[in-house]
């Protein structure tokens, strides 16, 4: 039987909402979900209640977090959540630079980021004029590579996996789009 895994890209974030209107990146380093966001995440909680899961791996981005607690705080089933930085989004504007785990901490007590480096987001190389790192393709590549190998060697059968548009795009060749889930069997 194959191991399958939804990939769900998280809702609607500060970013996705100015950058749809103006094509600018608005300097959200590790973007909160809009109050549409939230309600898309709410809306999709209720599709993904007849799954039972048996385990939720989140990006440690903040609209991820937020969109998992919202879909999986109340699902039936109450899979266990795990932090995982491996399918981090690309890191090509601010809102994909992310916070160290002390801080993840405060907002999400309830979730373990003690695993995690201190800067487990992309920062290998020099900043751009916007003040960070901007992640080689290559990288990217690699990454998907080492979550897939990640996956497949999991226990579990049915595993969420919360995270992001051009991860998930290079991980199932999908596009995908605010909460929209795609499915993975491995």
């Amino acid at each position: 039987m194959p191991k399958v895994v939804h990939c769900i890209r998280h809702g609607q974030s500060t970013f996705n909402a100015h950058f749809a209107e103006t094509g600018c990146d608005p300097m959200h380093p590790d973007a909160r979900l809009t109050e549409l966001g939230l309600t898309q995440a709410t809306e999709r909680a209720l599709e993904l209640r007849q799954h039972p899961y048996e385990l939720v791996v989140t990006s440690p981005l903040t609209r991820a977090i937020q969109t998992t607690l919202c879909l999986f705080g109340e699902h039936p089933a109450a899979p266990p959540i795990l932090v995982e930085c491996l399918h981090r989004e690309f890191l090509e504007s601010s809102c994909d630079v992310g916070r160290m785990p002390a801080l993840l901490s405060q907002d999400f007590p309830h979730l373990t980021f003690d695993h995690l480096d201190e800067v487990w987001w992309h920062n290998d190389g020099e900043p751009d004029e916007r003040g960070f790192v901007v992640e080689p393709a290559t990288t990217l590549t690699a990454r998907v590579q080492q979550f897939r190998d990640w996956l497949a060697a999991r226990p579990e059968q049915l595993i969420a996996v919360v995270g992001h548009g051009t991860f998930f795009y290079h991980l199932t060749g999908q596009q995908l789009r605010n909460c929209e889930v795609a499915t993975l069997e491995l």
